[in-house]
């Protein structure tokens, strides 16, 4: 009979295109507290390129980015990406050397959680002690948190019609010969200035001028792997992987699409060992999920898709659907999801398993909108082979 209702609620929720807000913002919530959000801190001042290096790092263009903050404390603000079930969060101070700026409740207000430091500063800009001093204040109170500096807009050090030196050059130390001489010099004083840190976590220096096409600078990107490298390299974290910008993840669809779907698949894993709340806040994921998808892929997530799609995943499991209200005609269907989803509910395999529906429904949305059939027999191994990605996903992000 337990069985028989968890099926029931997962079948309500999927076809009710009217997900109970409350119960998902409950469900969400109760998810956070048990596996907090990691997050960046992002220390510049205003007009530093904070913005664009997130926008790089997530791919979200820079106005949904710019509608997305929330003030969090009396000095900063902040990011969740993506915005409904985050997979990493950018806390981003504000007003720094206009304000007499104190760090200790940005501190405070992430100190909990696993963090990564990005000092930010435009490359020519030479008066940096404000942010330097910040992140020193930081790194002697936190001395284990890793720090990368990124050195933002180099071609404002550009002689004209200079382009970017191929192949990057920063990597090694001292700068390389043939850079402009003035962007050169910027470059070490910076550096200089900012001498020894506290703390023993490493340091590492990025150069990067991350622009957009109508600037006119190609690529408009450049620096952006190295910045990666320097993530991976100082945290434990596969950041690049839970945001999709990994080359796993090769379709432009698909690259939005994923970090929705690590994001509703942690948090599901999140409440799925909890005993009372897993039963009605997974479903309520699972279904918003869907929602999102269908979002990103210009698509309405109404009845008859939803039937179609569930009708698919497979028909060695049957599922009886109760009438949604009263008077309505019984619904039944054989479908969807086959033996791997005997544990569904379980703590490990709730995540797992929404991993693996969201890269389903993923699937089967983008031939949708390239006008192809669906063949129920890939569909399914889409979703048998995602099971076995998901979990390796979430061991690894624990």
């Amino acid at each position: 009979m337990e069985k028989t209702g968890r099926w029931r609620r997962l079948s309500e929720a999927l076809l009710n295109p009217r997900v109970d807000d409350r119960r998902l913002e409950s469900a969400l919530a109760s998810a956070r507290e048990r596996a907090p959000v990691p997050l960046i801190w992002l220390i510049g001042k205003t007009q530093s390129g904070k913005t664009s290096i997130i926008r790089a790092l997530t791919g979200s263009p820079a106005a949904e980015i710019g509608n997305g903050f929330q003030p969090c404390t009396r000095t900063a603000r902040i990011y969740d990406f993506p915005a409904t079930a985050p997979v990493v969060r950018f806390l981003d101070t504000r007003g720094l050397g206009e304000v007499d700026y104190d760090p200790e409740d940005d501190i405070r207000f992430g100190e909990s959680q696993a963090h990564l430091l990005l000092a930010v500063m435009r490359a020519c800009d030479l008066d940096q002690e404000v942010v330097l001093g910040v992140v020193r204040t930081v790194r002697q109170r936190h001395p284990e948190w890793p720090l990368v500096i990124v050195q933002t807009a180099l071609h404002e050090g550009y002689p004209p019609d200079f382009e970017h030196p191929h192949p990057y050059p920063f990597e090694t130390e001292p700068a390389p010969a043939g850079l402009p001489a003035d962007l050169a010099r910027a470059l070490r004083v910076q550096r200089d200035q900012a001498g020894d840190f506290p703390g023993r976590a490493p340091v590492r220096w990025v150069p990067v001028d991350l622009t957009l096409p109508e600037d006119g600078y190609a690529p408009a990107d450049y620096g952006l792997e190295a910045l990666w490298k320097a993530i991976d390299t100082l945290s434990a974290l596969p950041l690049r992987h839970l945001l999709g910008r990994d080359s796993e993840v090769l379709d432009l669809f698909e690259q939005a699409a994923h970090p929705h779907i690590v994001g509703y698949a942690l948090a599901a894993a999140g409440v799925g060992a909890l005993p009372l709340v897993d039963l009605a806040g997974v479903p309520a994921i699972q279904a918003k999920m869907l929602q999102s998808l269908a979002a990103l892929h210009a698509q309405t997530w109404d009845r008859r898709t939803i039937l179609e799609f569930l009708g698919l995943l497979g028909t060695s499991v049957g599922i009886a659907y109760g009438t949604r209200m009263a008077g309505r005609t019984l619904i039944k269907l054989v479908p969807y999801l086959g033996q791997t989803l005997g544990a569904v509910w379980g703590a490990s395999a709730s995540g797992a398993t929404t991993f693996a529906l969201g890269k389903a429904a993923a699937y089967y949305l983008r031939r949708r909108n390239l006008g192809l059939s669906t063949e129920a027999r890939a569909l399914r191994r889409v979703f048998a082979d995602q099971i076995t990605q998901g979990a390796k996903l979430l061991r690894e992000s624990s």
